[in-house]
């Protein structure tokens, strides 16, 4: 399915899971829909699963929204100790986001189903009528059991699951990978269908020397990757600067939000430190996974002087981050958004697209973890290998089954829903109506000149454009000359080379 039908799917106020492979644009169609829903006036309630995915969005843990902690089961009268703004937020939220869903367990997501019967006085509805949202692939991460708590599977496996019915929205284009070998790997492993030639090619990356260049080093168990960051830092020379983050809001919540936030409370640099960049520049001059060194200090504000991989050099602001529940701000942290980027683990990386990245997959001990990994990078000239196991390849045989059945029903949701493509196609023709001042002499005259300079200016990018613009970027045409042969300007040039080969790209 494509993004544009997906987001319609979801505006019309369709339950829905967003599913795909890594990189398939999941996030962006979230954010996507998050912006448009909160447009109409929807109270949106955005949650993942874990904290940290929670701060991609903006959001918290669909644990603490719900009310239901880390319990395995509700208590007997729930409903009468639900506090009155957890309620009121329950009661208010139009729609439910709930991303990272593989993590959460079947038996939770049942929980937070009852919860929301049982808090909006609507027991005979699935979630109380909310339009639930859910994110996520099954070939990552998948919920964790442990000994001391209830175990459980996947959230296809639940009574809310069955009862819900979400459409299937399976994103199948790729906008992270751009390197044949490498995602011929990455769709072998969710086949269950590694083979040898798959291996060779990913063993070969174990005999590539390193560059000079720094590279993240990502492992699948923490060896104490805050030390290996330290240590380095420690043999550089020259003044070390630290940064302390500012926060507002309740003790407990601030300590929720500091666990989902890259940063660190208290960052401490040098000139030559080896740096990653843990949000998105609003600009887009650097991105969440975007990776450089510390070059310099700024003479007025001593903040910190990065020069990217990208060629670009930042000088890096404070940024602030946000614990959300429902409509209402939690918490907040204010804090340079970096963090030492010799080593980071596994776990951390999820969600990003790393520049590069040399991966120790030696000690893979679940499956979908290798998957994770190699997904971060773009292509096999970026990946290095310190060495890698069985477990690295292997992915859940569930997921496998579960996988096939979501397939099948994306293309069933297709046909059910090709209908509304005709509203995606009206979003366009407002957009443009709207940028040429629906009308107006003076902005009708800016948009004919604009035409009669750019004649492709405002019209759908097509397959064959898209094909031409990959090949003169590889090519190293010039920006002024692609815009010439593809009749757009430079501006839009530039953001549909970013869509395809990250947000780093510059000219």
């Amino acid at each position: 399915m494509n993004q544009a039908l997906a987001l319609e799917i979801l505006l019309a106020g369709e339950s829905a899971l967003v599913t795909g492979p890594a990189g398939a644009g999941k996030t962006y169609l979230l954010n996507q829909f998050i912006r448009l829903a909160k447009a109409e006036g929807k109270h949106v309630s955005i949650t993942a699963t874990t904290g940290l995915a929670a701060t991609h969005l903006g959001g918290t843990t669909i644990h603490s929204w719900a009310g239901i902690g880390v319990s395995d089961e509700l208590p007997n009268g729930f409903v009468d100790h639900v506090s009155k703004g957890r309620r009121d937020i329950i009661e208010k939220t139009d729609v439910l986001i709930i991303d990272e869903i593989s993590m959460l367990h079947d038996f939770r997501l049942d929980m937070v189903d009852t919860a929301c019967r049982l808090v909006r006085k609507k027991p005979d509805e699935p979630f109380g009528g909310i339009q639930v949202v859910m994110s996520g692939d099954f070939f990552q991460l998948p919920p964790i059991n442990r000994n001391d708590s209830r175990n459980g599977g996947f959230v296809v496996n639940s009574d809310a699951w069955r009862e819900l019915d979400p459409a299937i929205c399976y994103l199948q284009e790729q906008h992270r990978q751009d390197d044949d070998t490498l995602l011929s790997i990455l769709d072998a492993m969710r086949a269950d269908d590694v083979r040898r030639h798959h291996a060779q090619a990913l063993l070969e990356r174990t005999e590539i020397e390193l560059p000079e260049a720094h590279i993240t080093r990502l492992y699948t168990v923490n060896i104490d990757v805050d030390t290996i960051n330290q240590e380095k830092l420690d043999q550089l020379e020259g003044d070390e600067y630290t940064y302390s983050q500012s926060t507002t809001g309740s003790a407990n919540y601030v300590e929720n939000l500091q666990r989902s936030v890259l940063a660190p409370a208290e960052l401490k640099l040098k000139e030559g430190a080896f740096v990653m960049a843990v949000k998105n520049a609003a600009d887009k001059k650097y991105s969440n996974g975007s990776l450089g060194e510390v070059v310099g200090f700024d003479a007025l504000t001593n903040y910190p002087m990065v020069k990217f991989h990208s060629g670009k050099t930042v000088t890096m602001m404070p940024e602030t981050w946000e614990l959300r529940d429902g409509d209402k701000k939690r918490a907040s942290i204010t804090q340079i958004p970096l963090r030492l980027a010799w080593a980071i683990t596994v776990h951390k990386s999820q969600g990003m697209t790393l520049d590069a990245a040399c991966i120790d997959l030696r000690k893979a001990f679940v499956e979908g973890m290798g998957y994770v990994a190699l997904s971060r990078v773009k292509n096999m000239e970026s990946l290095y290998l310190i060495g890698i196991n069985r477990m690295a390849l292997q992915v859940s045989s569930d997921a496998k089954l579960i996988d096939d059945q979501l397939r099948k029903k994306s293309a069933e949701a297709d046909k059910r829903f090709a209908h509304l493509l005709k509203n995606s196609e009206k979003r366009k023709e407002k957009a443009v109506k709207v940028a040429s001042g629906q009308g107006n002499a003076a902005w009708s005259d800016k948009l004919a000149k604009m035409r009669e300079k750019y004649p492709n200016a405002y019209r759908p990018w097509t397959k064959s454009d898209d094909a031409l613009l990959k090949q003169n970027f590889q090519s190293g045409v010039p920006i002024k000359e692609m815009s010439h042969t593809l009749g757009r300007h430079e501006n839009s040039i530039l953001i549909r080379l970013q869509k395809h080969f990250g947000e780093d790209v510059v000219l």
